[in-house]
């Protein structure tokens, strides 16, 4: 009989980007099962033949008492019936709740999964509330992965948790990405390009993420408008769910014409095309996946440095940095990528090749099989 495995997640979203090639390789030794917050049609329209049970518990990501009770005691009815060898839990919410409800049930491995720390902007008795919500799931886990050797040494740092009780699998990241699917596509860059109106004079400065605060797209933002002051050809191309209404407020700093504002997209390896400069100006990352995307599309990259990103790019080799929150820096840095081609053309041919060595995803499947079989070897 197959060792059960159950994955707790609060959004589909988690699973569907960063899980389903691990589930398809997983499936082979193990039964698989997926845990989410998904009503009726979300879970119909959950196209995984590789899962056993895709099991609806209403984990939501911000705080609610009484829904977070609710899901809890769902997970503990859920849990407790199904036997599970090992339960494998990501993100604040989902690993709070679906740890506590292993530990609880007496689920033997309980793995939970650091993708980055919200208390790292906060500030006073939030901060340390959240630091000890994170350190109390670390005491109920019995095995702790984190997505990045600079993450691992942040919480280390924070003491949140210890050397001898955490990994990173390789050189980090949950997933890895396809590097077939993000690759250098010429034929896709024009073709996007002539959709939006790029010339092929106009510098497209590019970001890809999640629109708030915490990304530090305003700070990006200033630092575009002094460019564009100095550097007419420069554009600004900005790709994501708006979570802050950020588009209106870049819609009213910058002048018409100099910036495109894209929404969501599906395609993210298309709109990596686009760019000449792939921009990630986090004021805090646990990881940074968009720049090993972007880097895999052959895009040089210009990030912070904050610390979940220190790995994402071999500096000035793959990438260049700029201080995080600090305006005058990105400029800086953009004004040397817009004026030096050949760097250009250089941090993007390595970026391309670091991708390929350390960050497939077939690497990365392969290291969450050969950890899922050590874990349940007895």
């Amino acid at each position: 009989m197959k060792k059960k495995i159950c994955f707790i997640v609060s959004t589909p979203y988690t699973a569907k980007a960063f899980l389903e090639n691990h589930f398809e390789v997983l499936s082979k030794d193990y039964d698989v099962y997926l845990v989410a917050n998904l009503d009726d049609s979300e879970i119909k329209n959950y196209s995984n033949g590789y899962l056993q049970e895709v099991k609806h518990i209403p984990i939501f990501r911000k705080i609610s008492l009484l829904k977070d009770i609710k899901a809890l005691f769902l997970l503990i009815r859920y849990l407790n019936k199904s036997n599970f060898d090992v339960t494998t839990t990501f993100t604040p919410k989902a690993g709070l709740i679906g740890i506590l409800a292993s530990k609880i049930v007496g689920v033997k491995k309980r793995v939970y999964f650091f993708t980055g720390q919200v208390w790292h902007t906060k500030k006073g008795v939030f901060k340390k509330f959240l630091m000890t919500l994170d350190k109390f799931v670390v005491a109920l886990s019995t095995d702790i992965i984190v997505d990045g050797e600079p993450q691992r040494n942040f919480l280390i740092e924070n003491k949140i948790i210890k050397p001898n009780r955490s990994i990173v699998l390789g050189k980090g990241t949950i997933s890895g990405i396809d590097i077939s699917r993000f690759s250098l596509k010429n034929e896709i860059r024009e073709k996007i390009r002539l959709e939006l109106n790029y010339s092929q004079e106009d510098f497209v400065f590019m970001f890809l993420g999640r629109l708030n605060t915490d990304k530090g797209i305003m700070d990006l933002v200033q630092a575009f408008k002094k460019i564009n002051a100095k550097y007419p050809e420069a554009k600004l191309l900005v790709i994501g769910p708006d979570e802050e209404n950020i588009n209106a407020k870049i819609t009213a700093e910058l002048d018409e014409g100099t910036y495109t504002l894209y929404g969501s997209t599906d395609k993210p390896e298309n709109l990596m095309q686009v760019g000449d400069v792939f921009c990630l100006p986090s004021h805090r990352e646990a990881f940074g996946l968009s720049i090993i995307e972007a880097s895999a599309c052959g895009r040089p990259i210009l990030c912070s440095d904050t610390y979940g990103l220190k790995d994402t790019i071999v500096e000035n080799v793959t990438g260049l940095r700029h201080k995080a929150h600090d305006v005058d820096s990105i400029y800086n840095q953009m004004e040397v990528l817009i004026k030096d081609s050949a760097l250009r053309q250089n941090l993007g041919i390595n970026g391309r090749k670091y991708v390929e060595e350390h960050f497939s995803k077939n690497i990365l499947t392969g290291l969450w099989l050969e950890y899922y079989n050590s874990l349940l070897k007895n």
